[in-house]
């Protein structure tokens, strides 16, 4: 695994959250109104910019409720499925492991959500090269974008007290839930016949406590494994 280290501290205030407060604010509104109510969450989102996440060709889609295309065959997941499973996830002040880095997206809220370390693994070079180059650019340089297969994380990257999947799996890998700390929190979707479902495993003292819960995500398949092209 080769993990970029942060180019530098996040500051308080990222370059370009000042811009589009009227849009954001209504973008926001719009996730409420489809039933996302965590304020820590939305607070989040109104102020991480999704359009400069988003590839050029799409940034004018960024603040609908959609899922965007990105490089690599992947997307870039709808906003309230991101509001779902982070409010799901409650990692203010957690170390957390995030599954599919993607855009970079889901890794900025996290730390503007307050948690106390993210690294975040990609399957895909192309898109951990990307992701890291944006966040250092927006001032989100305190994640690490870590090129590896997230549903086996290599042994150096330790334990966690959160784990965000980013995508669907048909079973959740023992050596994933085996990452979590005492009392730490993972939170994914699951595949099942009728589409992709929400699932939130709690590491317990006498072990591993799943819930698959009835709340739907429109939310792209995970494939395991570590890309050997792209």
């Amino acid at each position: 695994m080769s993990i970029d280290r942060p180019a530098g501290e996040s500051g308080t205030e990222p370059a370009g959250e000042s811009a589009g407060a009227v849009e954001n604010a209504a973008f926001v509104l719009g996730l409420r109104a489809r039933g996302v109510r965590d304020a820590a969450v939305l607070g989040a989102m109104e102020r991480v910019p999704r359009e400069a996440f988003a590839p050029l060709a799409f940034r004018d889609l960024a603040r609908r409720d959609i899922a965007l295309p990105l490089p690599c065959g992947q997307t870039m997941t709808a906003p309230s499925v991101i509001a779902t499973m982070l409010a799901a996830l409650n990692a203010q002040g957690a170390r957390v492991l995030e599954i599919g880095t993607g855009s970079g997206y889901a890794t900025a809220l996290l730390l503007r959500l307050g948690c106390a370390e993210v690294v975040s693994l990609e399957r895909y070079a192309t898109l951990a090269r990307n992701a890291r180059s944006r966040l250092d650019a927006l001032g989100f340089g305190a994640a690490m974008v870590g090129l590896a297969d997230g549903c086996a994380p290599p042994e150096e990257a330790g334990t966690f007290d959160r784990i965000l999947v980013n995508g669907a799996l048909r079973d959740l890998p023992p050596a994933l839930i085996d990452r979590l700390n005492p009392g730490g929190r993972l939170v994914g979707a699951l595949a099942t016949p009728a589409g992709p479902r929400l699932v939130a495993i709690a590491q317990e003292a006498d072990g591993p406590w799943r819930q698959v819960r009835e709340t739907p995500l429109r939310i792209a398949p995970l494939t395991p494994g570590l890309a050997a092209v792209l």
